[in-house]
C-alpha cells in the first residue's frame, strides 16, 4: 500500500465518523485517482461515487450566487506558487434542492510548482450560519431600539420642557401685574390649566409605557365582559362628548368576553375614545362595536367621522421615535404617546392593533384581544336538574359554560370570582330564597343590575312583583324545555 492509499484510508476511517466533515482528494488531473468519504452523503445527499461523477466533484455544486467568487479566489490560489493552504467559505445546492453552508480547507502538494495533490475537508457549517443570522437579527434590532431610545429621549425633553414656558410665562404675569382684569387672569389661568392637563397627561402615558416596558406593571388578566369593560372606560368621556355634541354609539353584545387585564385595557379603550372625540368636529358620529374576530380573539373598532391622517403620517403611529400630535377640532392638545401606550398594552395581551384612515373621512381603530368563554352561573339544589339545565344551554350555545351552586350562600361567595355573564337560580332554595339571593348580588353590585333569570314551580303573582321590581330579567315556570330556556337567556343578552 502506497503513501497516497495510506493516506485515503485514514481520510475515509476518520470522516465517515463525523456526520458534518467529509474529505475530497484529487491527484493530479487523473479523476480515476479521486477519493471521496463516504460521508459527503451526510452533507450534500450525494454519495460519494455520485461526487466523483460530476465535472468538478464537489465544486460543480455551488450556489450561482457564490460562484463566480469561489472559482476566482481558486484561482488565483492555484497559480500562486508560494500558497498552498486556502480556506473558503460558500453555498452548495443538495440534492434535494436546499442551499447548504460549507467551510472548504483546501491544501495543496506541488511537484516542481506544479499541483500534485489537493485535500479539501469540507465542513457544513449550516448550523452555525444560522446562529450567526440569528445573531446578527437580534444585533440590529438592538442598535433600532437604542436609536429610537435616544430619538425618543430627545422628543421626551423637548416635550417636558416646553409647556414650562406657558406655566411660567402667565404664572409670572399674575404674580407681578396687580391691574389685569378678572376676564385676562380666567384666560391666563385657562392657559396655565390647559398646559398642566396636558403636560400630566404626558407623564402618566410616559410612566405607564416605561413600567409596561420594564415590567414593573404586571399584567393581570381575569375574565371580563366587554360591553360593561367598554362602557365603563368611556362613561367618564361623556361630557367631553355633550360639549361638542357628539353622539358616542355603542354596538357590543352582551354575551361578549375578553381575558384581559380590566385596567389596562380600560387605560386603552379611553385612548381611542378620547383621540375619537377629540378629533371629529361638533354633531358628528363616533362608532364603537366589538365581535368576533377569529377562533380565540375579539375584535374592537373604534371609529370616527374626524379629522382623519394624512398619508404621510400614518407610518409615525405607535412609533417611540416619531411624535405624532395633531391639534383637535376643539383646539384640545395631545401627548402623542396615547397610541404608543395603546399598542404596547395590547401586545402584552398577545393582541394586535391595526387602523384605517383617511384625510376628511376620519380614522377606524382595530385591537384584537384574547375571547373568554362566558359563564352562566346556575343556582340550584337538585343534581339532577343542574345536570340537566347544564346539557340543555351547552347543547345550544357552544360558547357558553355552566357552573353550579347549590345554594344562594356557595352563589354569593362563588360569584365574584365567576363574573358570570347570567345568573340563572331556583326560587325554592334552602337557607336562602331567590328573592334573598337576587338582592343579596345586587348589594354587591352596588345596585347594577346584572341579567337574572328565575325558575320556580310556585310562581304566585306575589312573588313574581318582587321579582320584577328588583329588575330580574325573566320569571320562568317549571318544567322548562331546552328551547324555552335558551330563547330566555338569548333574549336578556341580545
Amino acid at each position: 500500500m502506497n503513501n497516497t492509499q495510506n493516506d485515503y484510508l485514514l481520510l475515509s476511517q476518520f470522516s465517515n465518523g463525523s456526520k458534518n466533515i467529509a474529505f475530497i482528494a484529487k491527484r493530479g488531473d487523473v479523476s480515476l485517482d479521486t477519493f471521496v468519504s463516504e460521508s459527503i452523503f451526510n452533507i450534500t445527499g450525494y454519495s460519494s461515487d455520485e461526487i466523483k461523477q460530476l465535472p468538478e466533484n464537489h465544486y460543480s455544486l455551488i450556489h450561482d450566487e457564490d460562484s463566480s467568487e469561489v472559482r476566482r479566489a481558486l484561482i488565483e490560489f492555484e497559480s500562486n506558487p508560494q500558497k498552498n493552504y486556502l480556506e473558503l467559505t460558500y453555498r452548495i445546492i443538495s440534492k434535494d434542492g436546499e442551499p447548504v453552508w460549507v467551510n472548504d480547507q483546501i491544501l495543496l502538494e506541488r511537484d516542481n510548482g506544479k499541483i500534485a495533490c489537493r485535500k479539501s475537508t469540507l465542513i457544513n457549517i449550516s448550523d452555525i450560519k444560522k446562529n450567526e443570522a440569528v445573531l446578527q437579527a437580534q444585533n440590529d434590532s438592538l442598535k433600532d431600539l437604542n436609536v429610537q431610545k435616544d430619538k425618543f429621549i430627545s422628543i421626551i425633553s423637548h416635550d417636558l420642557r416646553a409647556p414650562f414656558t406657558t406655566l411660567l410665562g402667565f404664572s409670572e404675569i399674575l404674580l407681578n401685574e396687580s391691574d389685569i382684569s378678572e376676564d385676562e387672569r380666567n384666560e391666563y389661568l385657562r392657559y396655565i390649566y390647559d398646559a398642566s392637563k396636558t403636560q400630566l397627561n404626558l407623564i402618566n402615558c410616559l410612566l405607564d409605557w416605561s413600567r409596561l416596558q420594564t415590567g414593573r406593571i404586571k399584567v393581570e388578566p381575569v375574565r371580563l365582559n366587554v360591553k360593561h369593560v367598554i362602557t365603563t372606560a368611556i362613561t367618564p368621556l361623556t361630557g367631553d362628548a355633550i360639549r361638542k355634541n357628539i353622539d358616542v354609539k355603542v354596538d357590543i353584545a352582551a354575551d361578549l368576553s375578553i381575558n384581559a387585564d380590566e385596567r389596562l385595557i380600560g387605560q386603552a379603550i379611553v385612548h381611542l375614545a378620547s383621540n375619537a372625540i377629540k378629533y371629529t368636529p361638533e354633531g358628528k358620529d363616533i362608532h364603537i362595536s366589538a365581535s368576533r374576530f377569529k377562533e380565540g380573539f375579539v375584535e374592537i373598532v373604534v371609529r370616527d367621522e374626524g379629522l382623519g391622517i394624512s398619508e404621510e403620517n400614518q407610518s409615525k403611529l405607535f412609533r417611540i421615535d416619531q411624535k405624532f400630535s395633531l391639534q383637535g377640532t376643539g383646539g384640545e392638545k395631545g401627548s402623542g404617546l396615547g397610541l404608543t401606550l395603546v399598542k404596547e398594552i395590547i401586545d402584552k395581551h398577545n393582541g394586535q392593533v391595526w387602523f384605517y384612515s383617511q384625510v376628511g373621512e376620519g380614522s377606524e381603530f382595530h385591537l384584537t384581544i384574547p375571547e373568554a368563554k362566558n359563564i352562566i352561573l346556575l343556582v340550584e339544589d337538585d343534581l339532577a336538574t343542574r345536570n340537566l339545565y347544564k346539557r340543555m344551554i351547552e347543547h345550544s350555545m357552544n360558547n357558553f359554560e355552566v357552573c353550579f351552586a347549590s345554594n344562594g350562600y356557595e352563589a354569593i361567595n362563588t360569584y365574584r370570582d365567576l363574573l358570570p355573564t347570567v345568573v340563572i337560580t331556583d326560587h325554592d332554595m334552602p337557607l336562602m330564597n331567590g328573592i334573598q339571593l337576587v338582592e343579596a348580588i345586587q348589594k354587591k353590585e352596588n345596585n347594577k343590575a346584572f341579567p337574572i333569570i328565575v325558575i320556580s314551580a310556585k310562581l304566585t303573582e306575589e312573588i313574581s312583583k318582587k321579582y320584577m321590581k328588583l329588575g330580574v330579567e325573566k320569571l320562568l315556570s317549571k318544567p322548562v324545555d331546552q328551547q324555552q330556556l335558551v330563547d330566555s337567556i338569548k333574549e336578556c343578552l341580545y
